[in-house]
């Protein structure tokens, strides 16, 4: 990167700003400059190793030179670090690790050649599209830390990948699938050939031994694909039959055996017709299209594999002394202090220490921009130090991690099975037993019409009526939904949160904490009763400080360290407790002091005011945009909130909401939906707070916002990961274009049954033929799916 007049404005080997005294080295016959001795020492070393090409190949800058990591790198070492990380291989032991700092091809060019110079290395292969290195090492002539301290120096920082089973064990499960569909297409090309030969010979004219060997010849090439390449469908079959419930494999199973041992028979009596080709072609086109299906679905739990190597698999922690030590991950505990370099990601959940910090948190909110975060502020694992190191107070680990609820919510929306597939389901079960039933009868009345064409049209009849497309139609489409809603930052709770948001006739907002801001401000503060503003702000606070109500944002400082007990929540009313030896009430008017409601949030003891709090929240910066988007959609919006009518008025008036109700309770909430309800509409609720828990198991479809309360979470259809309410206009389209998809694969493959079953029945189709139809009708289904994996930016 050059300014005006063709000097370097960034340095040479990351881009990243130069310092005023930038450092210097000489790089293809010219003086460069670079942000730091690391990056300098990295090109020279790149110009010594006579791989200076990597500057002239390369599309994106390399990542910063890493230094001082020495702590990090003999961690590597450690026989407890390894565990789940290293196997043993020909030749010595391999891993792999990650880095982000690969950003192109030229980087694994770069990576591939230089880690394979350092001693003791067998191998090396990076990836640049998902940032991995596998490196296989001697153990015997070097240390792991020797490889990965080159990778560091050239600016690509290592750490371990977490999910390497199940990565590994879907690469294993991926070759097996490649190797099966390999020698399916070649034995498929090879008995089309053969077969062919003894189409042409319409008249008979082919010498009988030259029949029979194409014959055995064929028999030998197809043997291996129905019996090694077909067993998935065979061992499914088997299952179904185990189960009482014959499915889509008992179908695909059954016409490949009969093709294959009729064909079998034919050879043995020397018959007139063989079908070897008709099976061997069966199998291949299945294992394409499921090869297919398969593809589909790693598209859509790609988020649940993000969001499982978010999690690194060391961390840093400060002991008692002061002094750090790097510790596998799963040992940290609560109340530990991990420490979070710049660029690393944290790995637990916990609150912030010592200074303001920024981090990235797009994996689970989707900002798309560093966060800044001040101490005392949560933290949460998987989000990415930015610019400064960090220190972390562990609160919680493992399993109670957002992160990993959140790898819950997108694995249980994705194993969901909603009721239109389980329809399909159903449909599908029948639909075999029928086909079978017809099959027979079909084979009856050939035998009396032409003998000679029984087999061969029973068989063009199973093989065309295979309801793959009827299978796939549904839970191929819901699959790739469920990955486009996770990738948009909105994850589903219930199987059938999608159909019903894109049902939506009507949404119900909350205000506070949903369609606004969730930080309320004190615009104005009374005292009454002998007591001061500091008094009463210190009691306020003490009864809001474990409070997830957005409200108790509004006291955040002005804790004076009061001791609160027999705190309890009155919802719809406000909050109760003893601080100090005496009960105090903060809420309503009528709830806390006994006066008519004016708006305002009072402090008193049920009779007598102590004070009176005016709170302002302005609205969402995006919560304008999305009431419109919602509008023009269609869609009538609602706001229900508690507050008082006044400042609700002003509000909705502000989003030019037409539909607003004031001073709800949350049974007054679930009776707005129900009245809603009651006239036909299908009601879409939208809320955060423990309030809101009735209204949003009640609606028809919920969607709680993802800083809201637990209870919110667990009552909604679907849970945004952030605060941001573009992504439910965003939620509602992909839900009415999944909606479209599945209509169009059920009618496709409803249609294909439809035109396809009588076709094969009256003899015009063949059984090779058969099998092209019925894969070419699960690849529509399939690809037509594939498109909701598209998501446009909220």
């Amino acid at each position: 990167m050059r300014d005006a007049q063709g000097v370097e404005a960034g340095c040479f080997h990351c881009s990243e700003p130069l310092p005023a005294a930038p450092a210097t080295a000489h790089v293809d016959g010219q003086s460069r400059r670079f942000c730091c001795d690391g990056c300098a020492a990295a090109a020279q070393w790149i110009r010594d190793a006579n791989l200076v090409d990597y500057y002239r190949l390369r599309s994106q800058p390399a990542g910063r030179a890493a230094v001082d990591l020495e702590a990090q790198l003999a961690a590597f070492d450690r026989d407890d670090i390894q565990a789940g990380h290293v196997r043993d291989v020909d030749g010595g032991r391999e891993i792999t690790v990650l880095t982000d700092g690969m950003r192109c091809a030229a980087c694994a060019w770069l990576i591939d050649r230089a880690v394979a110079r350092e001693p003791g290395v067998v191998e090396v292969v990076a990836n640049a599209v998902t940032g991995r290195v596998r490196i296989t090492w001697d153990q015997s002539a070097t240390a792991l830390s020797g490889p990965l301290r080159r990778l560091a120096a050239l600016g690509y920082v290592p750490w371990l990948a977490t999910g390497t089973d199940r990565e590994r064990e879907r690469r294993a499960q991926r070759n097996r699938d490649l190797v099966r569909i390999g020698i399916a297409g070649l034995a498929s090309m090879q008995a089309m050939m053969f077969a062919e030969a003894l189409y042409l010979d319409i008249h008979q004219q082919m010498p009988v031994a030259t029949r029979d060997f194409l014959r055995w010849i064929t028999f030998l090439v197809s043997t291996p694909v129905v019996f090694w390449c077909g067993w998935p469908f065979i061992a499914g079959m088997l299952r179904e039959l185990r189960n009482r419930h014959p499915g889509m494999d008992t179908l695909i199973a059954s016409s490949t055996l009969l093709a294959y041992f009729a064909s079998v028979w034919e050879t043995l009596r020397g018959g007139t017709h063989v079908w070897y080709d008709a099976a061997v072609m069966f199998v291949f086109l299945l294992l394409g299209a499921r090869m297919l299906e398969q593809r589909a679905r790693r598209i859509a739990v790609a988020q649940v594999d993000t969001l499982a190597r978010a999690r690194p698999a060391l961390s840093t922690r400060e002991l008692a002394d002061g002094s750090r030590e790097v510790v596998p991950t799963a040992s940290l505990v609560a109340g530990d202090i991990a420490c979070v370099a710049a660029g690393d990601a944290v790995p637990a959940d916990g609150r912030l220490l010592d200074a303001p910090a920024r981090f990235e948190e797009a994996l689970l909110t989707g900002e798309a921009h560093p966060v800044l975060h001040q101490p005392g502020d949560t933290i949460y694992a998987g989000t990415v130090c930015r610019e400064a190191p960090a220190r972390i107070l562990v609160e919680r680990v493992g399993a109670g991690t957002r992160l990993s609820e959140l790898e819950t919510l997108v694995e249980r929306a994705q194993s969901h099975r909603p009721r239109v597939a389980q329809l399909a389901d159903a449909i599908s079960g029948r639909f075999v037993a029928g086909i079978l039933v017809v099959a027979v009868l079909v084979y009856i009345g050939w035998r009396f019409h032409d003998p000679s064409r029984a087999l061969e049209v029973t068989l063009a009849l199973l093989v065309i009526s295979c309801p793959c497309a009827l299978s796939l139609a549904v839970p191929t489409a819901i699959t790739v939904a469920h990955g486009a809603l996770a990738k948009l930052g909105v994850l589903a709770n219930d199987a059938d949160a999608l159909g019903s948001l894109a049902a939506a006739t009507d949404i119900v907002f909350d205000k506070t904490g949903t369609l606004g801001s969730g930080r309320p401000t004190l615009a104005r503060v009374e005292a009454f009763g002998g007591l001061d503003v500091e008094d009463v702000l210190a009691i306020a606070s003490a009864l809001e400080r474990d409070s997830l109500h957005p409200i108790a944002r509004a006291f955040d400082g002005q804790d004076a360290g009061l001791g609160a007990v027999d705190v309890e929540e009155h919802p719809g009313q406000g909050i109760a407790g003893t601080v100090e030896g005496r009960g105090w009430r903060l809420g309503r008017a009528e709830f806390a002091a006994g006066r008519a409601d004016d708006g305002a949030l009072w402090l008193g003891d049920g009779a007598e005011a102590a004070a009176r709090f005016v709170l302002e929240e302005p609205p969402r910066a995006d919560a304008a945009a999305a009431i419109a988007a919602l509008r023009g959609q269609g869609i009538d919006v609602h706001l229900s909130s508690g507050d008082a009518a006044g400042p609700v008025t002003a509000f909705a008036d502000r989003l030019a909401i037409d539909r607003a109700a004031s001073r709800q309770s949350p049974e007054d909430k679930l009776a707005g939906v129900r009245g809603l309800q009651a006239g036909g509409r299908v009601v879409a609720m939208v809320g955060d707070g423990l309030n809101d828990a009735p209204v949003l198991a009640g609606a028809d479809v919920s969607i709680a916002i993802g800083s809201g309360a637990a209870l919110a979470h667990r009552a909604a259809s679907l849970v945004l990961t952030a605060p941001s309410l573009l992504r439910i206009p965003a939620a509602v389209a992909l839900a009415r274009r999944t909606r479209a998809v599945v209509r169009q694969n059920l009618a496709w493959a409803l249609g294909y049954n439809l035109v396809a079953i009588p076709l094969a029945a009256a003899g015009l189709v063949t059984p090779w033929v058969a099998a092209l139809g019925m894969a070419l009708s699960s690849l529509i289904v399939t690809v037509n799916a594939l498109r909701l994996a598209r998501v446009p930016a909220p």
